[in-house]
C-alpha cells in the first residue's frame, strides 16, 4: 500500500505543472471597422480569468496609430495602446481562446508594455500595426503565427488564418 501511495503521488506531483492550474484566459478579437463611423478594422487581445495568488484579471490590449491620417500611409507615425470598453468588446468577434500561465500573461502584458513604450514612431501599417501586436500574443501564447502580405489591413480575414493554421484551437470561420 504505501508503495502504491508514493507512485499515486509522484504522478500527481509529475502532472502538476504551472499550465494545469492557469486559469486565465487570452483571448482574440478583430473589429470590422467602418470608414464611415471613423473605426477602422481592428485587432486586439481580452485577458479574464484569475492569477494563482487570486488578483482577478480583465484587461485588453491593442496596438494602433496615435492619430489617423495620411502620415499613416508613408510611413511610420507615432503609436499608443488602446483599451477596448466592455461595450464595444462586446460588439467585436472573438474568434478563439488559449488558457495559458501566470508566467505566461505576466511575460504578454510586460511584452505589451515594451510596444507601448518603445521611443518615437513605432506604429507601421504594412510592418508593425495591430495584427502584428496580437500576432506577437499568439506567438507567445503557443500559437504558429503567419504574416501573409494580403492580409495586413484585413484583421478578420488573418484571424481566420491563424485559426486555419491552428486547427487544435477548433476555432470556427467568422463571416
Amino acid at each position: 500500500m504505501h508503495k502504491f501511495l508514493t507512485l499515486l503521488l509522484s504522478l500527481v506531483a509529475l502532472c502538476w505543472s504551472p499550465a494545469a492550474l492557469a486559469d486565465v484566459t487570452v483571448s482574440f478579437h478583430s473589429f470590422n471597422g467602418s470608414m464611415f463611423f471613423g473605426r477602422y478594422p481592428h485587432t486586439f487581445v481580452v485577458f479574464e480569468g484569475k492569477l494563482d495568488d487570486g488578483t482577478v484579471v480583465n484587461q485588453n490590449f491593442g496596438f494602433t496609430a496615435k492619430t489617423a491620417g495620411p502620415a499613416v500611409l508613408t510611413g511610420p507615425v507615432r503609436h499608443e495602446i488602446v483599451i477596448e470598453k466592455q461595450k464595444q468588446i462586446k460588439k467585436t468577434n472573438r474568434h478563439f481562446s488559449v488558457k495559458i500561465s501566470d508566467a505566461k500573461y505576466r511575460a504578454m502584458v510586460a511584452e505589451m508594455r515594451r510596444w507601448r513604450d518603445a521611443p518615437g514612431k513605432y506604429y507601421s501599417l504594412d510592418k508593425r500595426n495591430c495584427i502584428h501586436f496580437v500576432g506577437k500574443m499568439g506567438q507567445m501564447a503557443g500559437l504558429k503565427v503567419e504574416y501573409p502580405k494580403k492580409m495586413l489591413r484585413k484583421p478578420k480575414k488573418w484571424l481566420n488564418y491563424i485559426s486555419e493554421l491552428n486547427p487544435k484551437l477548433g476555432a470556427k470561420r467568422i463571416k
